[in-house]
């Protein structure tokens, strides 16, 4: 007798975001996405093997979605400052397209989902955002200065990851207008000082 398969993933990725945000990540269970989807316990566990991998993949989601939209901001935003400006501004475009997955990505430490029962190949997807950020920061830095060392991705850390966590996330500002702008000034005034010479970041002897 052939397993039970889910046609729409979709469907219970968005209701495990929708309890992971409501109620947070520990009322993410097989039982409550299959109540609130009306799909088979054997069904999800069937196509998502655990209820770790499950809260993990609707994670994984909502990185993704957000990575491709700083990419597209990126993309169209021409000259490499307004890349920065664009890039350090991809939680506000996020969270007013995307919502429920703003909350969970940027609410949900990654490092909390990596429990001992997560296969390796679902450990390699979760740190595949970390990995594509500061892919990312490189090809900014390179753009910018013409150099892709620690310390200029160390100022791009500040753009991308700092400020908007500071003057954004932490606020709960996302949908400010003025705390955009001044998250725009702060991004600005860190790329008019820039990274540290070369010389000055060289290990002394």
């Amino acid at each position: 007798m052939p397993r039970p398969r889910i046609h729409d993933p979709d469907v219970v990725l968005d209701a495990a975001e929708t309890l992971a945000v409501r109620s947070g990540p520990a009322a993410v269970t097989i039982r409550a996405v299959a109540t609130a989807t009306g799909i088979s316990n054997g069904a999800l566990y069937h196509s998502f093997g655990s209820r770790a991998e499950l809260l993990s993949r609707t994670w994984i989601r909502a990185a993704r979605r957000f990575l491709a939209l700083q990419a597209d901001l990126v993309d169209d935003a021409g000259a490499a400052i307004d890349a920065v400006l664009a890039a350090a501004d991809a939680p506000a475009e996020f969270a007013a397209r995307y919502p429920a997955s703003t909350q969970l990505f940027f609410r949900v430490r990654r490092t909390d989902l990596l429990g001992d029962d997560l296969p390796e190949n679902l450990r390699a997807e979760l740190d595949a955002p970390q990995r594509e950020l500061v892919g990312l920061m490189k090809t900014l830095a390179r753009r910018l200065w013409e150099r892709a060392d620690a310390a200029a991705v160390d100022t791009l850390t500040i753009c991308l990851v700092d400020l908007p966590t500071a003057i954004l996330l932490d606020r709960d500002r996302l949908a400010n207008p003025v705390a955009r702008r001044q998250l725009s000034a702060a991004v600005r005034a860190v790329l008019d000082i820039g990274p540290p010479d070369l010389e000055d970041t060289a290990p002394s002897r």
